[in-house]
């Protein structure tokens, strides 16, 4: 399945993520006061890396679903033609779906194991201003 990948198609999906990365925020800032400091563009950075994780999780289950079913297919197929297809590539394809569906799940306990303060939110750090000497 992943030896028909040519360069057309990885470009194609590299434009689909990135389409996906900028849909997600809108590209100005929301705030009142339009200030084009550091701070102003650290913060629109810190807002839109927040849901990074969450969309990360989407893409780890979807694909972990995908690869656990053709894993089914691939068993399926050992038990109809054993001398074919061994039974290796469907138990290869089970495992590698079901380490993509727990990461969300094991990326969560690690970071509660790091931070156990916060309550699942992701802290950064905060910058007020930075002036440059400039005159």
């Amino acid at each position: 399945m992943f030896k028909r990948l040519n360069k057309g198609s990885m470009k194609m999906g590299a434009a689909l993520m990135a389409g996906v990365f900028m849909a997600s925020q809108p590209a100005h800032a929301t705030t009142t006061t339009s200030a084009n400091n550091f701070g102003s563009i650290a913060s629109n950075i810190t807002t839109s890396v927040s849901q990074v994780p969450g969309l990360l999780s989407a893409i780890a289950y979807l694909f972990g679903v995908l690869i656990g079913v053709l894993g089914i297919m691939k068993i399926k197929d050992h038990v109809e033609n054993p001398g074919q297809t061994p039974l290796k590539d469907g138990a290869i394809r089970l495992a590698v779906g079901g380490g993509l569906f727990s990461l969300p799940i094991i990326y969560e306990a690690m970071k509660m194991t790091v931070q156990p303060s916060t309550a699942g939110t992701v802290e950064s750090a905060l910058l007020s201003q930075v002036k440059f000497g400039i005159k």
